[in-house]
């Protein structure tokens, strides 16, 4: 078991947040890279199988930093996340920065992320990815019609993309938004939690950072479903986006009035 962090007035006091469904051949890897930058680490077993337990009961009982949690079954990235925003927030961490338990992200760019997070404490810091040529030619072009509808849905570019996994939260707001209505449960969590942070306003920082398909890689995405998942939360968002209008438009106008005064 983990200490609690400090949680004082002004303080910052961040974690990573790794959810993990059956990655036991990536994740000691991780949590070492992580450990390497200082950063106490919130482990989330989404039901894993027992070879992926094993290592990570191991990983537990070796590094003192590092908390694991455990769902019942697998639920889903998005309810793997939430769990660990919310015990994350009652450990006493300000910030948590989730990342995947697959070796796709640079922990070499966490110390950036902590930086940027540290000077604007109050914002959403979004990884905004760098490919190479593991990248499926699928996914990406996926994403581009997704980057389009989330422009829509917060009536901004503010996030630059909704997708990455790689985000560093503010635990207060996010776990506020949390309690007024729950996160998706799987795939669809990461676009609908940033755009409801914006809705929120949550102010964004958007860091290029790259990103990988290992050769080989275990993907938990599935093309139907997932895709079916991310159709319906567009229409949720575009529908809950219209009463909000108003507001992120008085919004992005007064930002561009204090921007030229500036």
């Amino acid at each position: 078991m983990m200490p609690s962090a400090t949680r004082e007035s002004g303080v910052f006091a961040p974690c990573a947040l790794i959810p993990i469904y059956n990655h036991k051949d990536t994740i000691a890897r991780t949590v070492d890279g992580l450990r390497a930058h200082g950063l106490p680490v919130v482990i989330v077993d989404d039901g894993s199988n027992d070879a992926t337990r094993a290592v990570l009961d191991a990983i537990a009982h070796e590094q003192s930093q590092v908390q694991l949690l455990r769902l019942p079954h697998n639920q889903g990235k998005g309810r793997a996340l939430s769990a660990g925003m919310l015990a994350a927030r009652e450990l006493g961490y300000t910030h948590a920065l989730q990342i995947d338990a697959d070796g796709q992200h640079d922990i070499n760019d966490v110390p950036r992320f902590l930086a940027e997070a540290a000077t604007h404490p109050h914002a959403m810091v979004c990884g905004r990815p760098i490919y190479d040529d593991s990248v499926p030619r699928g996914r990406l072009y996926g994403r581009y019609i997704t980057h389009f509808f989330v422009w829509i849905e917060t009536l901004s570019m503010e996030i630059h993309d909704s997708m990455c996994g790689f985000r560093l939260y503010p635990l207060a707001p996010t776990c506020a938004e949390l309690a007024r209505k729950p996160f998706p449960a799987r795939m669809d969590f990461d676009t609908e939690a940033a755009v409801r942070m914006v809705w929120r306003g949550v102010p964004v920082r958007n860091l290029p950072t790259r990103v990988i398909y290992p050769e080989n890689g275990l993907s938990h995405f599935r093309m139907w479903g997932d895709n079916v998942r991310i159709s319906a939360m567009h229409t949720r968002l575009l529908i809950g986006m219209l009463p909000r209008a108003p507001r992120l438009l008085w919004r992005r106008l007064r930002r561009r009035k204090v921007a030229c005064a500036g």
